[in-house]
């Protein structure tokens, strides 16, 4: 349930990094062998740090079916992020309000409390079902795609029930109104989204199983296909706004990288250089669960998605999202990254004859180092990092100007925080530095020029703004 935009990471004063668009979960049900819950660990209680509680469960009798059916429903909430994009700063929560802004105007996510009037609380488990999984409202209307359902026709059964339970019975209803979407006519008409329904929603089921056999690449399938619509962010778009590709099965483009607002969701492939080919599952594990690794930190959307919801996934979940995510082979124009020290040691020695090399001295060095390789832990490379070498550079331009801070979580509570550096650097400035850094260390990337940072500043979104595909 989620499509967020904040500017993004770091570039000069912290840190460069990568967007990773998943939070999750799932367990077997009739509708097919989606593999069980492990009873590893309950989801924590987040620090008052990360601004993010995980939602507790009401009082129920300890052990009775109804606490654990409850229990499950917060674990199923959060995995599925619901809280992000039905929440609106300074709301109740999950009262709605949230701006979405799409290609075609804002849309205003919908208050899913049990309050009657304007919330979910007249909606029977039916009504529910045929929302979340299959775009349709309680009035027959289509709902926008900016909700992921296709991504939910995954969902099981007995978390679909669970969330139901735990929607209705542990939130408090908020008599707050809902806000029609900002979109014009004849764009704002419902019926035709109908017709997008019924081109590119799939069939309700969940995923098959992994052609290997594998139990833990099936239970990674089904939390990254289904509650994490992981696809909805790292999928590119069609010309109708569709996902390419809803699973492996579809091709390449599945999550091959896709544009949310003004960043780049990154590719979850396999690809060295602009995916996660030099990602271990322990490294993708650590990213989910603390926003950072030896390689990258969270920023902008991923932030959210880490603070919110992967932190607070059991371990055994997290194993099978980053199991999964390393079964997915690269494109097949992909290319090793080799470190090339040359830029280094022309800037160890005072060289600074390439345009963008002085401005990076001046404004980045001094956390991301002239080795280009950053502090671990800290702050991130910038050589081989896949939003640095991704073929579109907004990511990195959007860090510059807007600057942005890395999520605190119950594990990794430290802050860093890059400032923003569109005051002090011009549309030339960015361009250079941007260029720079992605032709050098063994980057090779293209360039990019002044217009294109201008019409990036442009349309650059504040904290607290949110943007769908």
């Amino acid at each position: 349930m989620k499509a967020i935009v904040k500017p993004t990471t770091l570039l000069g004063g912290a840190a460069l990094c990568l967007s990773l668009g998943l939070a999750l979960q799932g367990q077997a049900s009739a509708q097919g062998a989606a593999p069980a819950i492990p009873n590893t660990a309950a989801p924590a209680t987040a620090p008052a740090a990360t601004g993010a509680a995980a939602p507790a469960a009401p009082a129920a009798p300890a052990g009775s079916a109804e606490a654990r059916l409850l229990e499950r429903g917060a674990y199923v909430a959060i995995l599925g992020d619901c809280a992000a994009c039905h929440t609106a700063p300074g709301g109740a929560p999950f009262a709605g309000g949230l701006p979405i802004v799409s290609a075609i105007g804002t849309i205003y996510s919908s208050n899913i409390t049990p309050d009657r009037t304007h919330g979910i609380g007249a909606y029977s488990y039916e009504d529910f079902e045929r929302a979340v999984r299959r775009g349709i409202r309680k009035d027959g209307t289509t709902l926008y795609p900016a909700m992921p359902y296709p991504s939910y026709a995954h969902v099981t059964d007995d978390d679909l029930h669970a969330l139901y339970a735990y929607l209705q019975h542990s939130i408090k209803p908020a008599p707050t109104p809902g806000r029609e979407a900002d979109i014009r006519w004849p764009l704002s008409m419902r019926w035709p989204l109908a017709i997008w329904r019924w081109i590119f929603a799939p069939e309700v089921q969940v995923a098959p199983p992994h052609p290997s056999g594998d139990a833990v690449a099936d239970r990674g399938a089904y939390l990254v296909q289904g509650l994490g619509h992981c696809g909805t962010c790292h999928t590119p778009r069609g010309l109708a706004l569709q996902e390419k590709a809803l699973s492996p099965r579809d091709g390449e483009w599945y999550l091959a990288g896709g544009v949310v607002g003004t960043n780049v969701a990154n590719n979850l492939r396999g690809d060295a250089v602009t995916g996660l080919g030099n990602w271990s599952e322990d490294d993708i594990v650590q990213f989910l669960k603390t926003g950072r690794n030896v390689h990258e930190a969270a920023f902008g959307e991923m932030s959210d998605v880490v603070t919110a919801s992967t932190q607070f996934m059991n371990d055994a979940d997290l194993r099978a999202i980053a199991h999964y995510l390393k079964t997915l082979p690269p494109s097949p124009h992909d290319r090793p990254f080799t470190y090339d020290p040359q830029v280094a040691q022309e800037l160890d020695a005072g060289k600074v004859t390439r345009p963008g090399a002085l401005d990076y001295l001046n404004n980045c060095a001094a956390c991301h180092l002239a080795s280009g390789k950053g502090y671990d832990g800290t702050f991130p490379a910038l050589a081989g990092n896949p939003v640095v070498n991704a073929p579109d550079a907004r990511s990195v331009v959007n860090i510059i100007l807007s600057g942005d801070t890395v999520p605190a979580t119950a594990t990794a509570p430290t802050h860093f925080t890059m400032p923003s550096f569109a005051h002090r650097l011009s549309d030339q400035d960015v361009a250079n530095i941007v260029t720079f850094i992605r032709s050098s260390w063994g980057n090779h990337a293209p360039g990019i020029d002044a217009a294109t940072v201008a019409k990036i500043r442009s349309t650059i979104i504040r904290p607290g703004d949110y943007k769908s595909p």
